[in-house]
């Protein structure tokens, strides 16, 4: 179940719903029935609901939560070129092959035009538009770091209680800024290439504190070994991986353009361990509550910077600066005043 493909131009920020403009009213429970259904079109509205994060999207979250929670999140992150959007094709193939239901949102970049999503990932996963057991959305960043879009969350909660059994979430690519996956994830796949730099650089970014399995993709390359290599010289220097009962990412050599896929069914093996892992050892529960800590924290300080917006508030704020200028007070005691205030 492939939203409609359309051609590589960008998708306006703001879907055109009923209920909008003068339209009809949203029924949304009748839009989670039929999503719960494996409706593509309530999908797809759901999730451009809560992309547009109107006054709806309340209602939307508490009809959804005691639907989710089934399906598995995996990340992939990487730097770019390594070919993220083509290991993604390959693992919805194999998935597929194993009778699974996928869904995949793609985070791209924003136009700098419309704001929304440059389609260039739901373009190469055209080999999936007529399968109706995948679901393909492509999602704007809006400006966000981290490599997620903002409704990201949510729209992994729609396609969660859509009945996805594996959810493919594909960032804009990993640097020292783009590894928020991590906190979303239950696995996250870091993917490298040969020729992408040095394993210090890499290290630099992060990616041995967020990597569940580790993915040498373009394996037929030269320089694939070396990579390798530093990997696992890398991971031998300690870390979270090195704690006792801690799970230690496997490195996985890949040809995801191959025929046959080269190096994808080992994946997916791993993949189906991590799950395992992590329901015996606890980890799961923890890192989804962790996630959702998270999340309710992001979504209480959006709420008191909207608050911190208002005619009121924001003469409040003005006060407090003219005071700490005028040495008054100090930034810390006019932070006290205004949190107390609010």
């Amino acid at each position: 179940m492939t939203r409609a493909q359309g051609p590589p131009l960008a998708t306006p920020d703001r879907a055109m719903l009923p209920g909008r403009r003068g339209g009809p009213a949203l029924d949304v429970p009748s839009l989670v029935a039929r999503a719960r259904t494996w409706d593509p079109r309530a999908v797809g509205r759901l999730i451009s609901m809560v992309e547009n994060a109107g006054p709806e999207l309340r209602e939307v979250a508490a009809a959804l939560a005691p639907h989710t929670g089934r399906a598995q999140v995996i990340g992939l992150t990487g730097p770019p070129g390594v070919g993220k959007s083509t290991t993604t094709t390959a693992l919805v193939r194999s998935l597929r092959a194993r009778d699974r239901r996928v869904g995949v949102l793609a985070v791209d970049p924003s136009s700098p035009f419309s704001g929304g999503a440059l389609l260039g990932d739901r373009v190469r996963m055209q080999a999936h538009s007529g399968d109706r057991d995948v679901y393909i959305r492509s999602m704007a960043t809006r400006g966000r770091l981290g490599g997620l879009a903002p409704a990201t969350p949510q729209a992994l909660r729609v396609l969660d209680a859509a009945g996805c059994d594996i959810v493919l979430v594909e960032t804009v690519g990993g640097g020292q800024s783009e590894l928020e996956i991590a906190s979303l994830a239950d696995t996250t796949l870091v993917l490298m290439a040969p020729g992408m730099g040095d394993g210090i650089q890499a290290a630099k970014a992060g990616i041995l504190e967020v990597a569940d399995i580790f993915v040498v993709n373009k394996a037929d390359r030269e320089g694939a070994d070396q990579t390798v290599g530093d990997l696992r010289a890398m991971l031998s220097l300690g870390g979270r991986h090195a704690e006792p009962g801690a799970w230690r990412p496997p490195i996985i050599k890949t040809v995801a353009s191959q025929e046959g896929d080269s190096g994808i069914d080992e994946v997916l093996d791993r993949l189906d361990e991590h799950r395992a892992w992590l329901a015996s050892s606890g980890e799961g529960h923890r890192r989804r509550t962790d996630h959702v800590r998270r999340e309710i924290e992001a979504i209480a300080i959006a709420g008191l910077r909207e608050r911190l917006g208002n005619v009121h508030w924001s003469a409040t704020l003005s006060s407090l600066a003219a005071s700490v200028v005028a040495g008054e007070t100090n930034p810390y005691r006019a932070a006290d005043d205004l949190l107390g205030a609010l």
